[in-house]
């Protein structure tokens, strides 16, 4: 059976791509999901106009975010907490805490855009990652100091 996909799929291909797959797939899980619509003609009219519509606000936010992560790109957090003798932190900075001083800093950045692969343990400077779309990502400054 062939449907023409509205969202993308990992394992079939992108969105308005026409696919063929089992009848049993299609009429189980993707059209009830209405991740696919069957090939028509009328359908690939309906999908071609939400392909382009799709296309023109991704590129409204991939335009937003990169003026966004200039922005942020010259952002330096400052976090103090305590430490131990040989500069090992009691606890650890999270996403969490690197979003609330963010907040602090009037830019609203959810915690999940923040990419690290484990909370900073030690003092000093880091380079973290945030995430703003899949395409853009920017890169601040956190400086973690010991607490007086």
């Amino acid at each position: 059976m062939e449907v023409i996909l509205r969202e993308d799929i990992e394992s079939l291909g992108t969105r308005g791509e026409v696919v063929k797959v089992a009848a049993g797939y299609a009429r189980n899980f993707l059209l009830p999901k209405r991740l696919a619509v069957a090939a028509t003609d009328s359908n690939r009219k309906i999908v071609e106009q939400e392909r382009q519509a799709h296309l023109r606000k991704e590129a409204r936010l991939t335009g937003e975010a990169q003026e966004l992560a200039k922005l942020v790109g010259a952002v330096t957090i400052n976090i103090v907490r305590k430490a131990g003798e040989n500069d090992q932190l009691f606890g650890s900075v999270t996403a969490g805490d690197i979003a609330d001083a963010l907040a602090a800093q009037k830019y609203s950045i959810e915690r999940r855009k923040i990419q690290l692969d484990e909370p900073i343990r030690a003092l000093g400077e880091h380079k973290v990652a945030i995430k703003l779309h899949r395409e853009v990502t920017a890169e601040i400054t956190v400086n973690v100091t010991r607490e007086a």
